[in-house]
């Protein structure tokens, strides 16, 4: 592959701000030339907090998660203009080991981040313990904790998940937390693991209507038990996600872990699949790293490089990786610049080799439609977060406004 040569940086104005973008010239033919990086975020703010019930009846919830999360991250990156996404997570419904009584057997696994390895770094390390699940509690926590987006177009959702009675807190009230919600403008979403139209299942839509949400009730289990389609494009789409990771240069006091991470969470995604299925986490994890939402610009230099304030000359050299240490100063932006232009040459082969296989698993899908009482997590989270979503001025691509 040519070098492509350095030629200027490019000041794009956008709706939302301006943002200013590296861009070098390429004098391949434009059939070889790879897709444009995906551009920073320059969208309404999205802060997402998942909150699930771990406790002993619960596995098909908490796998569920781990498998199908990238589905849900790539749903929310076809949305337009793309969002600052920002994810958390609450576990509760544990063991009093871990899960103390004092916090309502609440636990904050991981605050609002644009580090989604971290998110699903924790969402692995979930275990089924079994304890008193506290709805009210987890939700006032989620709200009482999180710095939640000042923007005033932002969107801000929690969603709460488990099979148990809604009302069981005996000292916080649901009422009282969907008035925090409205006034901190945040919609609470339930989601009820189990049948609906039994008194339970009224319960968690109640208060999902009070708190300004949606309810769905799903099975829990429908995403492990799934067998998903398999195609000829998953194990290339897989290899190209790891040949992704070569073009990531970590600086900074974190960012051999934070490598270390991504790579982990690469071996967590292929350990996701149910028996039998075809390794979905897996493809799904690869298409997320090659879109706009999977950002690392905190300890990879590639996405720092796309920020308006880049200046390599102010990383200090003891942040540096070894590559860049060994290469001159005046040599090391050129080097970003090459693994730039490699990461979006993978990046398109990835987007256009998912297209061919989202094209195949249509046409095997439309064979036996589901019917509503078939939603699995990611199928609820990813209807509810594109209404949401609309609501505040995003459009999904192939819907009308």
């Amino acid at each position: 592959m040519r070098l492509a040569k350095p030629l200027a940086v490019a000041v794009l104005a956008v709706a939302a701000g301006t943002v200013v973008a590296p861009v070098w010239a390429d004098d391949r033919p434009a059939a070889e030339k790879p897709a444009a990086p995906p551009a920073p975020a320059v969208g309404p703010s999205i802060d997402l907090v998942l909150c699930l019930d771990i406790s002993g009846s619960m596995n098909g919830l908490v796998d569920s998660a781990k498998l199908r999360l990238w589905d849900i991250v790539n749903e929310l990156a076809r949305l337009k203009p793309t969002p600052n996404l920002r994810v958390a997570l609450y576990s509760y419904g544990g063991s009093t080991a871990t899960y103390p009584a004092a916090t309502g057997w609440v636990r904050k696994d991981v605050d609002l981040t644009e580090d989604l390895d971290d998110v699903y770094k924790a969402l692995n390390g979930l275990t089924i313990t079994g304890g008193t699940e506290l709805v009210a509690r987890v939700s006032k926590a989620a709200l009482d904790q999180q710095k939640w987006s000042t923007d005033k177009n932002a969107l801000r959702m929690i969603f709460v998940a488990g099979n148990e009675a809604v009302d069981q807190d005996k000292a916080v009230a649901l009422e009282e937390v969907a008035g925090q919600a409205k006034k901190l403008g945040v919609v609470v979403n339930t989601i009820y693991c189990g049948p609906g139209g039994n008194n339970e299942a009224r319960g968690w839509e109640k208060f999902a209507a009070e708190a300004g949400g949606k309810y769905m009730n799903i099975d829990q289990n429908k995403a492990v038990k799934q067998v998903v389609v398999k195609t000829e494009f998953d194990d290339q789409i897989i290899k190209l996600g790891e040949e992704l990771n070569k073009t990531y240069v970590a600086y900074g006091k974190d960012g051999k872990d934070r490598a270390a991470n991504q790579l982990a969470q690469d071996a967590n995604a292929g350990k996701a699949a149910a028996p039998g299925a075809a390794p979905a986490a897996a493809v799904a994890r690869a298409e997320s790293k090659a879109g706009a939402l999977y950002r690392n610009s905190t300890w990879d230099l590639v996405d720092r490089m796309k920020e308006k304030d880049f200046d390599l000359s102010k990383v200090k050299e003891e942040e540096l990786c070894d590559e860049l240490k060994k290469l001159k100063p005046e040599e090391r932006l050129a080097f970003l610049k090459k693994k730039a232009d490699e990461r979006a040459d993978i990046q398109k082969k990835i987007s256009d080799l998912s297209a061919k296989r989202q094209k195949q698993i249509d046409a095997e899908l439309a064979k036996t439609p589901k019917s509503d009482a078939d939603k699995a997590l990611d199928e609820a989270l990813k209807g509810l977060i594109r209404d949401q979503a609309k609501s505040k001025g995003f459009e999904v691509p192939g819907e009308k406004k």
